[in-house]
């Protein structure tokens, strides 16, 4: 039962951290320059993607993966280091 709140514990942690850097990790502002769009586009065009916003939010949603994932590796390195050890 113990391994299972362990492991429930770290996935609402992975979820809350990604949900914390929402509104920090991004490319830049959603307003784009006119070449921005046009490179956007392309990017877009030469992936067979219809829509730039579609590539601007999956790229969206890997960076903040990625920085979630980052930020998640450095707690619980720190949570090992700082741990207390048992039977000392």
């Amino acid at each position: 039962m113990a391994t299972l709140a362990r492991r429930v514990l770290k996935v609402v942690l992975f979820c809350g951290l990604f949900r914390l850097l929402l509104p920090y990790v991004h490319p830049y502002p959603v307003e784009w320059t006119e070449s921005e769009s046009r490179a956007w586009l392309h990017v877009a065009n030469w992936l067979g993607i219809r829509d730039p916003d579609d590539l601007f939010f999956w790229v969206t949603v890997a960076m903040n993966l990625t920085a979630t994932t980052l930020v998640y590796m450095a707690i619980m390195k720190l949570w090992r280091w700082y741990r207390p050890k048992r039977g000392a």
